[in-house]
């Protein structure tokens, strides 16, 4: 059955591969974003909208069969160096851009009768990094917006997170720029290897289905062993 999801931060990365496996499934999506995706195909609708400002949401479609917020920000600084407008604005586009997304969307999910949403936190809020505190700060109230709404609004709308590790995207691509940055950011993971955004996408749409139609409340760590494995 064709079903209709909303991918925020759909036109890159990570959020770009999620829009092509819903796609490819035959499933509608509306990608809400600052760019358009690159992307041609008839069930594919996109509204322009920067989740790093204030705005309203724009109106979104009445029934919505699952949500997934996409746009984060790898801010990674001493914390000293940090200046509250830092903090501020990470939180204002990882967390409270979902806020809103959630909020606009809530009607549509619960239009939809059972409904699935998908959240991203980062390993580094379990794990503990040094340089992470402005994002872990911000990811940290995810995980638990994610738990919260969970309870709320089961039975028929369920709420899961997926906690990454470095993801071979345009965001981080300055931080494995070269291949000696890439071969140490790999070595750092138990598998040998960064993630791909088909790792992450992957886990995405299967959060979205009836697959993991038993799962609510979850953080799930897909990080290549980073958290759990030494």
């Amino acid at each position: 059955m064709e079903k209709h999801f909303v991918v925020a931060g759909g036109s890159h990365g990570i959020g770009l591969q999620l829009v092509h496996n819903l796609l490819s499934q035959g499933h509608s999506v509306t990608c809400i974003s600052r760019t358009a995706p690159d992307v041609t195909h008839t069930s594919l609708h996109f509204i322009a909208y920067d989740f790093s400002s204030a705005d309203p949401i724009p109106a979104l479609p009445s029934v919505i069969h699952g949500v997934a917020y996409c746009p984060g920000s790898i801010n990674l600084r001493m914390f000293k160096s940090l200046k509250e407008e830092d903090f501020q604005r990470d939180f204002q586009l990882n967390a409270l851009g979902a806020v809103r997304l959630l909020q606009a969307s809530l009607t549509g999910l619960k239009a939809a009768e059972k409904s699935s949403v998908v959240l991203f936190s980062t390993v580094a809020v379990a794990q503990g990094m040094a340089f992470h505190s402005s994002i872990a700060m911000a990811k940290g109230a995810i995980e638990g917006l994610t738990r919260s709404l969970a309870a709320e609004w089961a039975p028929n709308i369920r709420v899961n997170a997926i906690a990454p590790s470095l993801v071979n995207t345009p965001l981080s691509e300055r931080l494995i720029s070269g291949a000696e940055k890439a071969e140490a950011a790999a070595k750092r993971h138990p598998l040998g290897r960064i993630g791909q955004p088909q790792d992450i996408a992957s886990a995405a749409a299967f959060l979205l289905g009836e697959e993991s139609g038993w799962m609510s409340g979850q953080v799930l760590g897909i990080d290549g062993g980073l958290s759990s494995l030494r």
